[in-house]
């Protein structure tokens, strides 16, 4: 791992973790040695943050340069916990680790007034998650198609059971209740289509991009949901 992104995930893991933080679940957490740890502990002291702590007693963030102050009303925070509370819906537990992820950083920032308005907000949402539908295809590869706007050599079985192989340029993703859905512009039909992400059984990226395509593709879609045409 480069050194930059194991400091990143060592500050990412004093953010998120309870403090005092013992030195083996960093270690465990970032993936290096104990003796690694304290060098790296080291590493981000010298570079101005206030890690407080010891080997044998644990260790807290109590100040992060990386990060500029941040401010937010208790309702925009209130908002903040609730959105990333509803990331459960969309049955992507990938995505739901990095909302809760992105949660942290942004409290971890926070005057500590607001900070514990995070800690005890008042909206809350129990709808429960819906059924796990299962997925063949890899979801990282399909946000990174869409993404860097990458074509995809993908087998899809339809609501029928017919089977095809097509290329597809990837243009985003969209949930729903029970369902998640791929858009896509389809090279053999040379039209869009909105695949069921569960009828995706296979796919690979074949070397093509289709960029800088995917706003245009984009807008001409939804110009022409917004005509009603189907």
């Amino acid at each position: 791992m480069a050194r930059t992104d194991r400091l990143m995930r060592l500050i990412d893991s004093l953010r998120r973790l309870p403090a005092p933080t013992t030195a083996a679940r960093l270690a465990a957490e970032t993936g290096v040695s104990r003796r690694q740890l304290y060098r790296d502990i080291a590493t981000l002291r010298a570079g101005g943050a206030l890690i407080d702590g010891e080997a044998g007693v644990g260790y807290r963030l109590t100040e992060d340069p990386a990060l500029p102050p941040q401010s937010f009303s208790r309702l925009e925070i209130e908002a903040l916990v609730l959105a990333v509370g509803e990331l459960h819906q969309t049955g992507d537990a990938d995505l739901e680790e990095a909302g809760q992820s992105a949660l942290s950083r942004i409290i971890a920032t926070l005057p500590d007034g607001q900070a514990r308005q995070a800690m005890h907000t008042v909206l809350r949402s129990f709808r429960p998650p819906p059924a796990r539908v299962e997925m063949k295809v890899d979801m990282s590869l399909l946000r990174r198609a869409c993404w860097e706007e990458l074509a995809l050599d993908v087998s899809y079985r339809d609501l029928k059971g017919r089977l095809t192989e097509r290329e597809v340029w990837p243009l985003g993703i969209s949930y729903s209740d029970g369902t998640l859905m791929v858009l896509v512009w389809c090279c053999l039909r040379q039209d869009w289509r909105v695949f069921h992400a569960s009828g995706i059984e296979q796919a690979r990226l074949n070397g093509h991009s289709f960029r800088p395509r995917r706003v245009s593709l984009l807008r001409d879609y939804a110009a022409r949901r917004a005509q009603g045409v189907s």
